[in-house]
């Protein structure tokens, strides 16, 4: 007899990103998305970092202002972005993982606008 279990496994595949995030330009104070998302079986969780350290979301931190949306997506309530302290400025990447592997998105640069004085 076939176990079930093991037949069910043979369906399984490593993720695999269906849309990467772009490059962004956003206004301080601003919300942004940086969009990702993935496949595959089982469903992959969604994790982001930003040069290389992990981004900490409101799943980590109710009070954070950033958000991991449902479908993978990265999604910022406003971006903060002072003289001393640029938090979300930075080159991000996205990484869906499963028992079977990981996928790592693009890179997608998110830039503060700077504001520029008219001149006539």
């Amino acid at each position: 007899f076939v176990f079930l279990g093991s037949r069910l496994r043979q369906d399984d595949f490593p993720p695999r990103i269906i849309e990467h995030p772009s490059d962004l330009i956003v206004s301080k104070g601003e919300p942004a998305t940086l969009n990702c998302k993935a496949e595959g079986r089982p469903v992959p969780t969604i994790e982001w970092y930003k040069g290389g350290e992990r981004v900490e979301t409101d799943k980590d931190d109710p009070r954070s202002h950033r958000m991991l949306l449902p479908t993978g997506s990265l999604f910022f309530l406003r971006i903060v972005h002072g003289r001393k302290s640029r938090p979300d400025e930075g080159i991000y990447v996205c990484v869906a993982r499963n028992y079977l592997g990981e996928a790592v998105s693009h890179n997608a640069s998110l830039e503060v606008a700077k504001l520029i004085n008219d001149e006539y």
